[in-house]
């Protein structure tokens, strides 16, 4: 979920709470039948809330999972691919050291 979303939905939600009070505390109605719906707003804010929560949550662990899949593919494609160039760099300097050794061996004779 992007961050534009995320501030879209606490938006809303902030909106719906502040909203939702008002109207409890505007409304004709005696002090403790106001409390009261307000305590029931706020429990029912906080349920919604936990609610988003818990689906926001949901939907980090599936994208790092998703992620992690990806990037673990990747990591062994790069460790494969060192692995060849170094292989590949070895057997340069086994050549390299085979000549070196012949050059040498022909300087020494003559």
């Amino acid at each position: 979920m992007s961050n534009n979303s995320n501030n879209v939905l606490i938006g809303i939600l902030a909106g719906t709470a502040i909203g939702a009070t008002l109207g409890i505390l505007f409304a004709p109605d005696k002090g403790t039948k106001t409390r009261q719906k307000i305590a029931d707003q706020a429990l029912a804010t906080r349920d919604t809330f936990l609610t988003e929560a818990d689906h926001f949550k949901e939907k980090i662990v599936n994208t790092f999972n998703a992620n992690k899949d990806t990037l673990e593919h990747k990591v062994e494609s790069i460790v494969s691919d060192a692995s060849y160039k170094a292989e590949d760099l070895i057997n340069l300097l086994e050549n390299k050291l085979t000549d070196l050794k012949a050059k040498n061996k022909k300087l020494q004779k003559g």
